[in-house]
């Protein structure tokens, strides 16, 4: 019988990576759904598992992608109350690559490091960031999650920050953005917004652990700030595009050593993460039951770094 993997994405275009990494991983077919809004879902998944006997539901699978992760988590929600009685299939979202990316880091960071106690700041509240941050809190970190949007804006009030967001100005303080209230409602994480570049660094005096999150081509953490700095043992760069988001390292350092810190680059988390995410859509197929969320994902993770 073939493996069958339904892919619901948000965007207007499944994501061809997506697709691509689901065929490596030994899926027969994948059936592609774009422009998935939380109407669509339940037709969808039940469609999908009334196709087949109890025995063999475990050989189709939903995964649940596109750019926007809220949107993910509702269809992922969604997809979870379509189900009763063991009419279900197994479940995985990573929308944006949030969560393979995410949890393969701190992973990395944790497979022959204490974290407990240790003080990290996450530079950037987008998807991964927030993720990272959420593993780091489970870990035992004192974590500080810090918007950057203003430090990176480089335009005046009302126009429009780098990502897409509100750029600078009163009405920045006074309305929160998306990302900032997402934040907020992580439990234990300190939040902060830098209005400028010494306000950003003043957030890391302890800190032991900076992971960068910041927008594609911006550089946040130049190299004189961070090889100078008293306390920090490991960084984290999640940002591939050139310029890198910390100054000074390459893309595919894994672990290196640079300047006395430990260096976690892009790629050297992305050779993992790919590997990371061929695993758990090989394991969506051991049985009908499993929902493949941040926390399970960093479980095989854990597993493999």
């Amino acid at each position: 019988m073939k493996k069958l993997l339904i892919q619901l994405d948000t965007d207007k275009h499944p994501s061809t990576f997506d697709r691509i990494v689901a065929y490596d991983a030994g899926v027969d077919e994948v059936l592609s759904y774009s422009n998935i809004v939380v109407g669509d879902v339940k037709g969808l998944a039940q469609s999908a598992f009334f196709t087949r006997g109890l025995n063999d539901l475990k050989n189709t699978a939903i995964w649940v992608g596109g750019s926007d992760v809220t949107q993910g988590e509702q269809v992922l929600a969604e997809a979870q109350a379509s189900f009763f009685g063991p009419f279900r299939v197994s479940l995985m979202l990573d929308s944006n690559g949030c969560n393979t990316t995410a949890a393969t880091a701190i992973a990395k960071l944790k497979k022959d490091h204490a974290l407990t106690g240790k003080k990290a700041v996450v530079l950037g509240l987008g998807a991964v960031g927030l993720r990272a941050a959420a593993l780091l809190l489970q870990e035992g970190c004192h974590v500080t999650a810090a918007s950057i949007r203003r430090v990176l804006a480089g335009v005046t009030a009302g126009g429009a920050a780098a990502g897409g967001e509100p750029a600078s100005g009163n009405a920045v303080r006074s309305a929160p953005s998306k990302s900032v209230e997402n934040a907020r409602r992580i439990s234990g994480l300190q939040v902060e917004e830098a209005g400028d570049r010494a306000e950003m660094e003043a957030l890391m005096e302890g800190a032991e652990i900076a992971v960068c999150s910041g927008p594609a081509n911006a550089q946040v953490l130049p190299k004189a700030f961070w090889a100078a700095h008293p306390t920090l043992k490991m960084l984290v760069d999640f940002n591939a595009a050139e310029p890198l988001g910390i100054e000074g390292i390459k893309a595919s350092d894994d672990m290196k050593e640079r300047e006395g810190k430990l260096i976690l680059g892009p790629l050297g988390i992305g050779n993992t993460k790919m590997k990371v995410h061929k695993a758990c859509i090989a394991k969506l197929f051991e049985s009908n039951d499993q929902i493949f969320d941040v926390q399970r994902v960093y479980e095989v993770a854990g597993e493999m770094v």
